[in-house]
């Protein structure tokens, strides 16, 4: 039989699609011939398809072994939830002032799709990614492909997280804020906003799968951000853990709790 003419996008997306939605699970072997006979497509494309996703930490290449679907561990989630607030909220603070209208306004109707879309996990997660897709767009290139990969590592946590019912709700809250800065041109409060999300959803990620978990990547990020997060000795956390700015020039901030975190007004 004739191979299909499908391009590397097509197939990189395919399989990207079925590792995150659980259909090749974590560990099991990539059969370059299988995958190529199950896609109906040359081995030359799937190569490259696969060199991608490699480069993306969705699979492990091993000597002797070929490819296989990467772990999906707590560290690993904790470690790009790490990398993304060092990363993300210094951009987004300096990109505010070059955000349009236009792009506000696609903010604005992504996340009342968000708000639409609170019992549906998929088609929420996807709406939550389109909205904060339209700055990561604004990323200069290398620092946006840094954070789409961190993004594709957290993809498959987030899908259970996101599955619990009051995840949702906290994630519209508090992104609703952030939006509010973003629209006000508010680059320091903008950039707070992003910390307690991305912070928020790191907690609730691992302490839904595992509530003895020892936190260390995402501690070191925050007191290294002028962020104190409370914590025991070991790293473990009692929910909600309290959260507060001690970092010069760091702006006001109103009360807000989640389920996994809470930031009190000082008096």
């Amino acid at each position: 039989m004739a191979r299909s003419g499908r391009t590397v996008e097509e197939i990189y997306t395919g399989l990207r699609d079925r590792i995150l939605d659980g259909t090749y699970a974590p560990g099991i072997r990539l059969s370059q011939q299988a995958l190529a006979d199950e896609l109906n497509t040359s081995r030359t494309p799937l190569r490259e398809a696969l060199h991608r996703l490699e480069a993306e930490g969705l699979v492990t290449s091993h000597a002797n072994r070929g490819m296989e679907v990467s772990p999906a561990t707590h560290e690993q989630a904790e470690q790009s939830y790490a990398a993304r607030l060092l990363l993300e909220p210094p951009l987004v603070a300096a990109l505010v002032d070059d955000i349009g209208e236009e792009e506000i306004a696609e903010m604005t109707e992504a996340l009342e799709r968000m708000e639409a879309t609170v019992r549906r996990t998929r088609d929420f997660q996807e709406a939550h990614l389109r909205f904060h897709r339209f700055l990561l767009d604004r990323y200069p290139p290398l620092l946006a492909d840094l954070t789409m990969q961190q993004h594709s590592r957290i993809f498959r946590h987030q899908r259970l997280h996101m599955s619990r019912p009051a995840v949702p709700a906290d994630f519209t809250r508090v992104d609703r804020q952030f939006l509010e800065a973003v629209r006000d041109r508010e680059g320091e409060r903008a950039r707070q906003f992003l910390e307690l999300h991305l912070i928020d959803a790191a907690l609730g990620m691992a302490l839904d799968l595992d509530p003895d978990y020892c936190f260390d990547s995402l501690i070191t990020a925050s007191r290294g951000l002028g962020l104190r997060l409370e914590h025991k000795e070991d790293g473990s956390v009692h929910r909600p853990v309290r959260l507060n700015w001690l970092r010069p020039g760091a702006v006001a901030m109103p009360t807000t709790r989640t389920e996994n975190l809470e930031h009190l007004t000082e008096a």
